[in-house]
């Protein structure tokens, strides 16, 4: 079973394009509370006011913000996937093409951090959450495809247990010195992918029953 493509994300002008890269960088840097309109017009190099003549407001700002992470977030994962197709049998070649991505992901770690902070807020904020969400459910069909290609049961349940453990080996990741990245990522994405190729478990009885 093949996921669907996601809905390509609206085309962005240079100049919007400029404002929310300046505003990934401020809130990898200062967190979510740095991010204002000064802040991205400073960190941009451009006039005050320019940030606020696109969004006008911080609420704007910060929709906007997360639509471009989770939009840049989800195309990476596009191509993942498309990368895997070819990947059946071949734990090792799947385990090193996501092994690639992620480390990319964390040389790019202001997409990261920003996705950390947003995600933080988004479980106080609905609106952030359901921004979010696309690219997390887009993750999570591409895991529970590969698993259903080798018949397994109840494997979106399994999927999305492996798309929290991604996200939680990633935010380890960026804790760990440069050196020893590469093979914390190696030795975690090999434990997790091949737990996909394991049998499912049966759900688990409650106590006392």
């Amino acid at each position: 079973m093949s996921s669907p493509a996601p809905a390509p994300a609206p085309a962005l002008s240079p100049r919007r394009r400029q404002l929310l890269d300046a505003a990934l960088h401020v809130v990898a840097d200062e967190g979510l509370r740095g991010l204002t309109h000064r802040a991205v017009d400073r960190r941009a190099g451009l006039p005050q006011g320019s940030c606020s003549a696109y969004l006008r407001t911080r609420r704007a700002l910060q929709a906007a913000l997360t639509e471009y992470v989770a939009g840049t977030l989800a195309a990476d994962v596009a191509e993942l996937a498309v990368d895997l197709q070819g990947c059946e049998g071949a734990e090792d070649r799947a385990v090193e093409l996501t092994l690639r991505l992620f480390l990319r992901w964390l040389d790019e770690r202001e997409l990261l951090l920003a996705k950390l902070e947003l995600s933080m807020e988004a479980s106080r904020d609905p609106e952030l959450a359901r921004l979010l969400a696309a690219y997390r459910s887009r993750l999570v069909e591409v895991v529970d495809g590969i698993m259903a290609v080798r018949g397994k049961d109840g494997s979106n349940d399994r999927a999305e247990a492996l798309v929290a453990s991604f996200d939680g080996i990633l935010i380890a990741a960026l804790q760990k010195p440069d050196r020893a990245r590469q093979a914390f990522l190696a030795r975690s994405l090999q434990l997790l992918m091949t737990s996909m190729a394991g049998p499912a478990t049966a759900e688990p009885t409650r106590a006392g029953a």
